[in-house]
């Protein structure tokens, strides 16, 4: 690595141990004081990692078991011992444990003090990293670099209150996988087209998924932020619309429920010819379809003989510091280094993760990559970032059921605008403490 970038590491590293370890607040929703022009000069002064301060620690570092795994060439164990080559003054012994990416939030929090130095963790489960006083945040030049390598909308998911509390390293969000032998490019850009010609696959019993048909037309979820006085606004003629859609998407004998894998079985027995998914499906979908192989952005639908845009909950997944780690210094940078564009191009070489460094991305590799352009078309054009107050927690389960109860033929277009009031009374009834 060239030493204008390791000097970006190591000014990160110093300026975030002043910002993320220095006082309680730094890892509230209350925005901690601002690093002063002092600091910020004598963490200029480590700018390379010859003239790093030699010492010894140990690092607890925790990610999913894919990214630890051997055939996938042990990304993170692989990332980590390439940030030790480049700081040959820090003698660090790494200590891995598996913890997924959605997971953090309910697996850091149970002892936080013992919980991992570095995890990897999904945006959605910031609010309660904070609350629980889990994550540091990122000051300084960490904050700078994660500003200016990525989209606003990348770094607003690791943000609350203008603070930021991670380094991402990909979108998260789902898009449409077809095949090409089946559906023109034009025909896959409405979901109504494609279903007058093959069968498609739809998670419609997965709360992740089925928001999608209702924010197309008009539905909102706290404002579609996070105002969380706004609440979820699933009421009134627009939703019942979407009610009456799905109730007769549910009885079209081509839609086929995606549940326990129906949808990658139909492709590779060629049953069905779409489905909705991400990027961790994308090799078993590459080999189902092989040459007709297709991957884009979210198809319209028509509502009332009107074209509306379905819209994914979409995020990102970054890398995260405890505030309660010994190394601070040490941490910040190792955070900084995995969600690098050097570690990002290596965890799309070996897992297909689909970077959000722009400078990664203007790679013509990439922007001719399908998956890379599905995934971020998605994010960028047919996507919500994905609300992460309190209140989004009364959301699952309901619209889960309102899901099986279109697959179960439950809801009617008799009974439609009743049961659309009734899901709405649901999900903004509170159930989750504030």
């Amino acid at each position: 690595m060239k030493k204008k970038m390791l000097a970006l590491f190591m000014t990160a590293a110093m300026v975030a141990s002043l910002a993320g370890c220095g006082s309680q607040a730094a890892t509230t929703t209350e925005a901690p004081a601002e690093t002063t022009e002092a600091d910020a000069e004598e963490a200029e002064e480590a700018t390379s990692a010859e003239e790093e301060e030699a010492l010894t620690c140990e690092l607890t570092v925790w990610g999913p078991s894919e990214d630890q795994a051997a055939e996938n060439g042990n990304w993170l164990p692989t990332m980590c011992e390439q940030f030790s080559a480049l700081h040959p003054n820090w003698d660090i012994t790494f200590n891995y444990g598996v913890c997924a990416e959605g997971d953090a939030k309910a697996t850091v929090t149970q002892d936080v003090e013992a919980a991992a130095d570095v995890y990897m963790f999904a945006n959605d489960n910031l609010t309660e990293l904070i609350a629980s006083n889990a994550i540091a945040r990122l000051g300084g030049e960490t904050e700078s670099y994660v500003k200016s390598t990525n989209s606003e909308a990348i770094v607003d998911s690791v943000s609350v209150d203008g603070a930021v509390y991670g380094v991402p390293f990909t979108t998260n969000t789902w898009f449409m996988y077809y095949d090409k032998s089946v559906f023109s490019e034009e025909e896959a850009s409405n979901l109504d087209t494609m279903l007058a010609k093959g069968k498609v696959a739809f998670p419609l019993t997965n709360s992740w998924y089925i928001a999608s048909f209702y924010i197309a037309n008009g539905c909102t979820l706290f404002g579609n932020s996070n105002d969380e006085a706004q609440g979820i606004d699933f009421s009134g003629d627009k939703a019942t619309a979407v009610t009456e859609y799905l109730v007769d998407l549910a009885a079209n004998p081509n839609f086929v429920n995606d549940a326990d894998g129906a949808g990658l079985a139909g492709l590779r027995d060629g049953s069905i010819s779409a489905i909705f998914s991400g990027s961790w499906d994308f090799s078993a979908v590459k080999e189902a379809l092989g040459d007709n192989f297709g991957a884009r952005e979210l198809p319209t639908i028509t509502i009332n003989g009107e074209d509306k845009q379905m819209m994914a909950f979409a995020g990102s997944k970054a890398i995260g510091v405890n505030p309660n780690c010994e190394n601070m210094q040490v941490a910040v940078a190792l955070a900084s280094y995995l969600g690098s564009a050097e570690a990002q191009k290596a965890h799309y070489e070996m897992r297909n993760i689909v970077p959000c460094n722009t400078e990664l991305l203007a790679d013509p590799a990439l922007q001719n990559d399908a998956l890379v352009v599905a995934q971020n078309a998605t994010f960028d054009n047919t996507a919500i970032i994905q609300p992460f107050v309190a209140a989004m927690g009364n959301y699952w389960t309901p619209a889960e059921n309102m899901g099986k109860a279109f697959v179960n033929k439950e809801v009617t277009h008799a009974n439609a605008a009743e049961k659309t009031e009734a899901l709405n009374e649901t999900l903004n009834t509170s159930v989750v403490e504030q």
